[in-house]
């Protein structure tokens, strides 16, 4: 082995000593072969940095008068500062003096940036015109890659989903004036066309396919932005005519990145659905085919960092290309470069033309810019092993990323970006060193020490946002991390090679889709299990708590390592706060009760009910607006076989949960009104029964059905019900009701057929009237559920063949959240022991009604409400032998 010759050669005395202080100072023996040479951590530079990141947040909106002030302010300080330290005797001084100027400097420069950005915000016609909400043709230019809304549950309708531009406005006309030039950062919202909503959601829009730096003709209406620290000058309403108007084409650079994405995209076509989806997401940011259950299991886990562009993305090339850490600048080196021939010096260079193509494929805006200069900081990391002398590097990435981009300054996910990269280079190490030190394999001290040390500093920030705390992001993070790399490297072969030879890609893409989907698994199983995470107070007041409580727990935690008995139990607890045991739950909890029936969930504005079929088995009546409440109250049952899902009709607070149904469940069939409206909402409900293979079927007044114990009876809608309007070119065609006798597979067996059919009756005005109404019998007790009928239905249903059978209930589901739009003579027929209302706190709609409560109470009926009292669980004895009892959770 050749040495350096200067290793070998005997420094001067003084140089001598000052080796031996650094050399015992890195913890390390004379001798040791390689030490970490480290000196006191170098922080010189982080009051600037810190400086600057606050006054670009704080100028962005400030007037120009200020902005002025504060930059000549700062200047002339900064002058005062430099002349007086430069006649200072002591070297101390001189440096305290130049220090301060360097951070009045850097205050002034961001003051600078930040005003000039903010007032391209405020300046030109745009603002003007967007305050008369004017109609207007522009030329603009877009700027960041477009994206696709999630569909979004407003009352009983599902918001459509619409593609939201980034882009400059270059040109302005009113409509009927003159065009003028100006520079006015917009956005642009197109709604999806509805051919678009219904078949695909909006994935099919031409106007995805845009890339940055494509110029655009629209006819649009503007608007005012968000007001609140928005770096939007407007909104442009655009009229989508038959797709984008392109009066410009997109630059080079751009046209190579999107010729390399869409060739990844296509390498990624055959791939199970979350290899398919998450693959682009790892490699380049690419998140269009995420799916928002996909996406709440990644957020639940805090593993949303993996599908963002960041500098692990980068770190891990690069360490494929230098290789493990503090050998870059050895011989003993490893990686592709050293086993090449590579020298140190092309290596450098060979990294630098990395970075730049990263920035060229990631699209080079100012979040993948930010991702590339963390990971610069992490390939100095590499070649240095350095960790604590890196502080300064991290410190002038801030800087001039805050300069280059002021909006940074007031993103979430650069402080969070910042943090993470900060716990990497500080507490990391420490905790690693703790945790050798007690007996910890070097490796799985490393991964304990990055993951705990991320989330102890990004936890509070993720509260801001997200008013949750994950208990399972640390696991996750490193179950996931095993994966990450293989991932990672794989998608980015099969990027390159995907334009000069699709095969390879694809086999490279297979390849990768095996660890792509070990992560996807991780996520789904960490989301589902019980105590994944808690509820926490958000803002800054919910993060100060969460940090006080880390604070605590860190130093509670560091006297507890000496003590394994103690921490043994604390872990012990924590996995039972986490995989929250039915049994022991139950215990603790008193939820669900011993013997219940029939659960009301409280999903906020809408109805989701689960009817005991069975241990482990339940038949749920409506999803509720959001899938994870629905998930969350059936796996508090400890519901994992669903023969049924009865879908009383197709508005999204009854369907849009659906998912959360579906998620890790055994489900029999799918039960709908035949009145398919809104077709939108009956289109996802095709579809993703389409996707998981489960029959849909029609309920039709006269059906009965027996699951166990459970039965019911469907007693609206009648036949006369218009039917269904045929195949949908997105999902199967919808068969009608079974024949009397036999079932579809998977729905419980059917009993003998009710006495008295229904008449045919009046075709209903809308999906509510269409509602499937049931009465269900269940352990001694009888329960009616309306669905959302309104009046007219239900005095149809009165004057049915089966009133006679609706009298004296003992449960009622009150029919469309306890609205007044009630049939008095029904609620009397019905004479309920116990009503039961679904509905969210502080709806709009005024629900329930006082009149109907009050119609209720007077008919002798015990009155509960999901906004004031929770999930509702009805108990019951045998055959009308006690009265129904209520559990609340």
């Amino acid at each position: 082995m050749r040495t350096d010759a200067t290793d070998t050669a005997v420094p001067p005395p003084r140089e001598h000593t000052a080796r031996r202080r650094v050399h015992a100072a890195s913890g390390k023996r004379l001798g040791a072969a390689h030490p970490r040479q480290e000196g006191p951590t170098d922080l010189r530079l982080v009051p600037p940095a810190l400086a600057a990141w606050g006054t670009a947040a704080a100028m962005l909106h400030a007037p120009s008068g200020l902005v002025a002030g504060v930059v000549l302010t700062s200047l002339l300080a900064a002058g005062v500062l430099l002349l007086a330290g430069s006649s200072r005797q002591t070297g101390r001084g001189r440096a305290t003096a130049h220090a301060g100027a360097a951070a009045l400097l850097c205050v002034a420069a961001a003051a600078g940036s930040a005003g000039l950005h903010g007032s391209d915000v405020r300046r030109g016609p745009v603002p003007a015109l967007a305050v008369e909400y004017a109609p207007v043709t522009a030329e603009v230019e877009i700027s960041a890659d477009p994206r696709l809304t999630r569909p979004r549950v407003s009352g009983h309708h599902t918001a459509p989903p619409s593609v939201l531009i980034e882009a400059d406005v270059r040109r302005v006309a009113r409509a009927g004036g003159a065009a003028e030039a100006t520079r006015a950062p917009v956005l642009l919202i197109v709604d999806a066309r509805p051919s678009e909503r219904t078949t695909r959601g909006g994935a099919g829009s031409p106007w995805l396919a845009l890339l940055p730096s494509t110029r655009l003709r629209v006819e649009a209406r503007l608007a005012p932005a968000r007001a609140g620290g928005d770096r939007f000058a407007a909104v442009l309403r655009v009229k989508d005519r038959g797709g984008p108007e392109v009066v410009g084409e997109p630059s080079g650079p751009q046209r190579l990145a999107g010729r390399l994405r869409g060739g990844l995209r296509e390498a990624t076509d055959g791939l199970p659905a979350d290899a398919r989806a998450l693959l682009p997401g790892l490699v380049v940011g690419d998140t269009a085919r995420i799916t928002p259950e996909l996406d709440e299991a990644f957020r639940e886990t805090d593993l949303t960092h993996t599908l963002a562009v960041s500098g692990a993305n980068f770190t891990i090339l690069l360490a494929l290309l230098l290789g493990p850490p503090g050998l870059a600048q050895h011989v003993e080196r490893r990686g592709l470069a050293p086993r090449l021939g590579i020298s140190l010096r092309t290596t450098a260079l060979l990294g630098a033309a990395l970075s730049l193509a990263f920035v060229v494929v990631c699209r080079p805006d100012p979040s993948v810019l930010r991702a590339a200069a963390c990971g610069s900081v992490a390939l100095l990391a590499l070649a240095t092993g350095r960790r604590r002398s890196l502080i300064p590097a991290l410190a002038t990435a801030v800087l001039l990323l805050v300069l280059y981009d002021p909006w940074l300054a007031r993103s979430y996910g650069f402080l969070l970006s910042v943090l993470a990269t900060g716990a990497l280079l500080t507490l990391a190490p420490r905790w690693s060193a703790g945790l050798r030190r007690r007996g910890v394999p070097p490796r799985l001290a490393e991964a304990l020490a990055a993951a705990g040390a991320a989330q102890a500093l990004c936890a509070p920030v993720v509260a801001v946002l997200a008013a949750r705390v994950s208990l399972v992001a640390i696991p996750c993070n490193l179950l996931a991390e095993f994966a990450l790399a293989p991932a990672t490297v794989l998608g980015f072969l099969a990027l390159a090679t995907a334009p000069v030879a699709m095969p390879a890609a694809k086999a490279l893409a297979w390849c990768a889709s095996w660890p792509t989907e070990w992560i996807a698994g991780v996520a789904r199983t960490g989301a589902a299990l019980p105590g994944a995470g808690v509820d926490w107070p958000g803002g800054w007041t919910g993060a100060a708590a969460l940090g006080a409580v880390t604070l605590a727990a860190l130093l509670v935690g560091r006297r507890l390592l000496g003590h394994p008995w103690w921490c043994g139990a604390c872990a012990l607890l924590l996995v039972l706060l986490v995989v929250q045991p039915p049994p022991l739950t139950r215990v603790i909890t008193g939820w669900p009760p011993p013997g219940w029936r029939m659960v009301m969930c409280d999903v906020g504005q809408g109805d989701a009910m689960v009817l005991a079929a069975g241990e482990g088995s339940g038949v749920v009546v409506d999803a509720g607006p959001d899938p994870a409440l629905v998930d969350r109250c059936l796996r508090s049952l400890g519901i994992t076989r669903v023969p049924l899902v009865v879908l009383t009709h197709f508005h999204a607070d009854h369907v849009a949960g659906l998912p959360g149904v579906l998620r890790g469940r055994a489900v029999g069939a799918i039960e709908t009104t035949a009145f398919e409206e809104p077709a939108g909402q009956a289109a996802f409900v095709r579809g993703l029964a389409a996707a998981r293979q489960v029959p849909v079927t029609h309920a039709v007044a006269g059906e009965v059905r027996r699951a166990g114990e459970l039965s019911w009876e469907v007693v609206w809608p009648p036949p006369s019900a218009p039917p269904s309007q045929g195949p949908h070119p997105s999902g199967p065609q919808v068969p009608g009701p079974p024949p009397s006798g036999t079932s579809p597979p998977g729905l419980p067996s059917p009993g003998p057929p009710s006495s008295g059919l229904p008449s045919p009756g009046p075709v209903p005005e809308g999906p509510n009237d269409a509602s499937v109404a049931m009465l269900v019998r269940t352990a001694g007790l009888r329960l009616l559920l309306l669905g959302d009928l309104e009046p007219p239905a239900q005095r149809a249903l009165a004057r049915s063949p089966a009133a006679q059978r609706l009298a004296d209930v003992d449960v009622l589901k009150v029919a469309h959240h306890g609205s007044a739009y009630q049939d008095p003579d029904l609620i009397r027929r019905a004479a309920p022991r116990l009503a039961l209302i679904s509905t969210g706190q502080d709806n709009t709609y005024g629900h329930p009604a006082p009149g109907t409560v009050d119609a209720l109470r007077a008919g002798g009926a015990t009155v509960l409400r999901t906004d004031r009292d929770g999930a509702l669980a009805v108990t019951g004895g045998g055959e009308g032998s006690e009265e129904p009892r209520v559990a609340r959770h």
